[in-house]
């Protein structure tokens, strides 16, 4: 495949964008699209809007929703989209070109109560519904590799239904050291594996957690292994032994959220 080809697939997908301190940009924006990741986008002040395109229908159901738009839309149709994104894109007639979130750092978090952590997960579908996840049971930030590790684009982002934009999202270019710094903050950092050491319920410990979780297939690697405080696992009774990354992600984010928020709160 030619250079220009290849480009314009990464283009396509959305994987064109890669951030971190140690990664430059493949590119300077990116698209976004969907109604849902759009608004999302849209209504969030650390973006940057390059240009909005929006079918009739979609620019309608935007304004119904009371979506933040720009001053400058263009109108257009389907195919147009379905050229630009990929006949595979499900755009809803919405796209949005943007500029990539500027990079977080990991002290902004120290004073949160549940953050999540990716240990080389690839795939876009499964992070963006980690995304998704997290941000609806009340994560602060998940946080993944510089390094293989999806980026960020309209394929994750379209996954993660707006909470892309709706939630810190952190790369880094040493996980251990990561995780190392999530501990001089107060997180007892607890390692999913269907080989832990305890029940998930039962490894869970005072108001602060990071959750870490392993790439399908190799799960963590042995130094993220080694840099938990604990490795647990979710009992599975069923004939399947193990779930899929972001099913997994969400059962463990509900049992951790329901840990914190029993937690009694201290009194000075």
């Amino acid at each position: 495949m030619s250079q220009t080809r290849e480009q314009h697939r990464k283009r396509r997908e959305g994987t064109a964008y890669s951030r971190g301190p140690d990664r430059k940009p493949a590119t300077e924006t990116l698209w976004i699209y969907g109604l849902h990741a759009v608004e999302a986008a849209l209504a969030n002040p650390r973006r940057k809007v390059i240009r909005l395109m929006a079918t009739a229908n979609a620019l309608a159901r935007l304004r119904e929703g009371g979506a933040s738009l720009p001053p400058t839309i263009e109108e257009t149709q389907p195919r147009l989209l379905d050229h630009l994104l990929g006949r595979d894109a499900v755009h809803q007639g919405v796209a949005v070109e943007v500029e990539a979130l500027k990079p977080i750092p990991l002290k902004a978090i120290s004073g949160a109560k549940l953050v999540v952590v990716l240990d080389q997960i690839t795939d876009p579908h499964n992070v963006g519904a980690i995304l998704r996840s997290a941000v609806a049971f009340g994560a602060a930030a998940v946080i993944t590799t510089g390094r293989h590790a999806a980026a960020e684009g309209g394929v994750l982002a379209k996954a993660a239904s707006g909470a892309l934009d709706r939630i810190s999202w952190i790369e880094v270019g040493n996980l251990a050291r990561a995780l190392e710094e999530l501990k001089e903050f107060g997180f007892l950092r607890v390692g999913l594996d269907s080989e832990g050491d305890r029940p998930l319920e039962d490894a869970l410990a005072g108001r602060r957690i990071a959750l870490v979780l392993g790439a399908e297939g190799k799960g963590l690697r042995r130094l993220t292994r080694d840099t938990c405080d604990v490795i647990a696992k979710l009992e599975v009774p069923g004939a399947i032994a193990s779930l899929n990354v972001s099913n997994a992600a969400a059962v463990s984010l509900y049992v951790v959220s329901r840990h914190i928020a029993a937690q009694p709160i201290p009194t000075s």
